[in-house]
């Protein structure tokens, strides 16, 4: 989650403790129809855990990373990564555990982005992995979801801003973009917002029923990212757990604000908005279109901000 987080843990810290962070409507067919059959396989990267979701056809594949939210495990994005990757898009979905005032749990940070370069390369190069020569080693992009968005706006920014990294992470060269879902850039829950210098473009995702990481807080972070493009991308109905397999997640601060746009098709949405977002930015005219012309009209869930 972005530091709205903070929130919650003001609530839980007297424990010492530090947990994680019906709709009816279809929604409509895509410019490019993500009909790639997806497959997956578990893997390490820098010791981590993680799931890789990649398409059984294609080659020369960009890298998608994505940062959980705080004590979200891994598992609980399947049907999202999946989604993601049948758009032409190989994506790792670590488990990260590191230590947080204290307490250990599922934590990302931004020195993870490295990492999934290094172990993109080496896989490439793996003529036993069945990405084997498949991976486009030049290419990375971010998606994040609530903790994991904040530490994806922290990389972008070239900055550190604890708890989202240790130490300062310069981002990878070969980070080409970046889509939030539930994220901003709100200081421990407070009224302050801070900047997003950003050096990559970036898309926020965001739920209009979420009631942890709020639409009026991320349109302000929208509002103060200062580089382009960017886009406001806002799912009707969808609430914090909106990009998750089911509803507030075992080990996560649970989001008591109710979805009025059913799972699956807030799950597909988002995943859709994240991959046209991303393919758009690596030059997809396709996706170009989808996002900046004909999207938004045809899809009755989305209504969508953006500065080229």
């Amino acid at each position: 989650m972005n530091v709205t987080l903070f929130r919650s843990w003001k609530r839980i810290m007297s424990v010492a403790v530090v947990t994680a962070l019906a709709g009816v409507l279809v929604a409509p067919a895509t410019a490019q129809a993500a009909t790639t059959a997806v497959a997956s396989y578990p893997t390490t990267i820098n010791g981590d855990s993680a799931d890789v979701y990649y398409p059984v056809k294609g080659s020369r594949l960009p890298v998608a990373l994505l940062l959980q939210g705080a004590n979200v495990d891994k598992s609980n994005y399947s049907v999202y990564a999946s989604t993601l990757a049948s758009y032409g898009f190989v994506v790792a979905v670590p488990n990260h555990t590191r230590s947080l005032f204290g307490t250990s749990g599922l934590y990302p940070e931004g020195a993870q982005a490295g990492w999934t370069v290094s172990w993109a390369d080496a896989e490439d190069d793996n003529a036993a992995s069945p990405l084997y020569k498949r991976i486009d080693e030049n290419t990375l992009v971010l998606a994040g979801h609530s903790f994991g968005a904040a530490t994806a706006l922290s990389l972008s920014t070239g900055l550190c801003v604890i708890p989202f990294c240790a130490i300062a992470n310069t981002a990878p060269s070969e980070l080409e973009a970046v889509v939030t879902y539930g994220g901003n850039n709100t200081l421990y829950g407070t009224s302050l917002v801070l900047p997003v210098l950003n050096t990559v473009p970036v898309g926020y995702v965001q739920g209009s029923a979420d009631g942890i990481a709020s639409p009026s807080e991320g349109r302000t972070t929208y509002n103060l990212t200062t580089g382009t493009p960017k886009a406001f991308i806002e799912v009707a109905g969808t609430n914090h757990y909106g990009v998750t397999d089911g509803q507030n997640p075992a080990g996560a601060i649970p989001d008591t604000s109710a979805q009025t746009l059913n799972q699956a098709t807030g799950v597909e949405t988002i995943a859709r908005w994240s991959a046209q977002w991303l393919l758009a930015q690596l030059g997809d005219s396709a996706a170009k279109k989808y996002v900046y012309t004909t999207g938004d009209a045809a899809d009755a869930n989305v209504t969508v901000t953006y500065v080229k």
